[in-house]
């Protein structure tokens, strides 16, 4: 093989990966753009461009018709104040147990660390569909038990979602917040209590802030994660706890009506506001180390 004919190949092979590495990206994103340019759509089709107008998002504050139905901006505002609740109480007890999970694993040696690393990689590589049902038929249990022993009937609803982000956020803050704990240098811990610290003390004035950067960008993941969840949250929610999500999909069974649009690019900016400072997040962290 000449030399000529290597540098040949190489360039091809080069454009190839180029070539399906753009095909990659547009099959990813280019529905994402067309959805947010269509939000602008003066037309109610998505099929014909009429025009640029801010008509759909200002029906997002007086209502709109979806399938015939009028849709009243109540509706939309409970189902974002329940995805705000679940987002905030769920990521800060998310954040707390997956902070000192991260902690007793990078820091301590005991009996069943081993497992319960590998139980806390689960809720990351499981299909979600798949925790989403076995979370339900967990509820379904401890419910029935419960009525037996107490009589008390218990159904889904916002405290059953909150506990389900719960549950697979821990393992996104546990790793985010691990890896900062591994870059940090155990001897400043022990040069505080060498001066007197005790361990309380030490986490906040030493251990803390230096890992409050990975602390907040497992928190920000966290609730990015649980603004955007519709999976799980379909299995465990019941009535009177509609999230944002799963009001978008009740509004997709019925003829599309272009507020959708604009209400999805709107939580599209949302969780891109959020990823960006998690990432901003971890920059900080990595030029503090």
């Amino acid at each position: 093989m000449t030399k000529k004919t290597d540098l040949l190949i190489r360039a091809v092979g080069k454009q190839s990966l180029w070539l399906i590495a753009v095909s990659g990206f547009a099959f990813l994103y280019l529905p994402i753009i067309i959805l947010v340019v269509y939000s602008f759509n003066a037309s109610r089709s998505n099929a014909v461009w009429r025009g640029f107008t801010l008509e759909w998002y200002q029906s997002l504050l007086v209502g709109f018709d979806s399938g015939g139905d009028r849709i009243p901006p109540e509706l939309l505002w409970d189902a974002l104040r329940n995805s705000l609740i679940v987002g905030t109480i769920s990521t800060l007890l998310a954040t707390i147990f997956g902070t000192a999970i991260a902690i007793a694993l990078e820091r301590y040696r005991f009996r069943g660390r081993s497992a319960l690393e590998a139980l806390l990689f689960l809720p990351i590589i499981i299909p979600d569909i798949t925790m989403g049902v076995s979370l339900l038929i967990f509820f379904s249990l401890i419910f029935q038990l419960i009525e037996n022993l107490t009589g008390i009937y218990l159904v889904l609803g916002l405290p059953t979602v909150i506990i389900s982000h719960i549950a697979f956020n821990i393992s996104f803050v546990a790793v985010t917040v691990r890896g900062r704990i591994a870059d940090l240098d155990p001897a400043i811990e022990e040069a505080a209590l060498d001066l007197g610290a005790n361990e309380w003390r030490m986490f906040w004035r030493i251990t803390f802030p230096l890992i409050f950067p990975g602390v907040l960008s497992g928190a920000l993941l966290a609730f990015t994660l649980s603004l955007d969840d519709f999976v799980i949250t379909f299995f465990t929610a019941g009535v009177g706890s509609t999230t944002l999500p799963l009001f978008v999909y009740g509004l997709v069974k019925k003829p599309i009506s272009p507020a959708i649009n604009a209400i999805s690019t709107l939580m599209l900016l949302a969780s891109l506001i959020l990823v960006i400072s998690s990432l901003a997040a971890q920059r900080r962290q990595s030029h503090s180390v």
